[in-house]
């Protein structure tokens, strides 16, 4: 797919900042699965807390072991991670 000098500014401007704590005892694995040609994969350590840019619609896959063995994975939508930038008052 053929992207457009519009189009990718225009990605670039929609983008938004966002930010994620791992509040578990386990190293994570964090991921965008849901947008076409955007890779983003990180390796989150208990506690760590980082920063990243996303499309609001794109959708952060995070995934640990369960004690079973299994693959445990939650999705959260990077909107609801956004940062909220607050206003100094004057």
């Amino acid at each position: 797919m053929n992207m457009t000098l519009t189009q990718v500014i225009s990605e670039r401007d929609a983008r938004i900042l966002c930010w994620y704590l791992n509040t578990t005892s386990q190293m994570q694995i964090a991921r965008i699965t849901n947008i076409p040609n955007w890779y983003f994969e990180r390796t989150v350590f208990p506690g760590e807390r980082f920063l990243f840019e996303a499309l609001p619609e794109a959708q952060l896959e995070v995934c640990r072991s369960a004690e079973t063995g299994a693959i445990v994975c939650e999705r959260i939508l990077c909107d609801r991670l956004r940062v909220e930038e607050l206003n100094a008052p004057d």
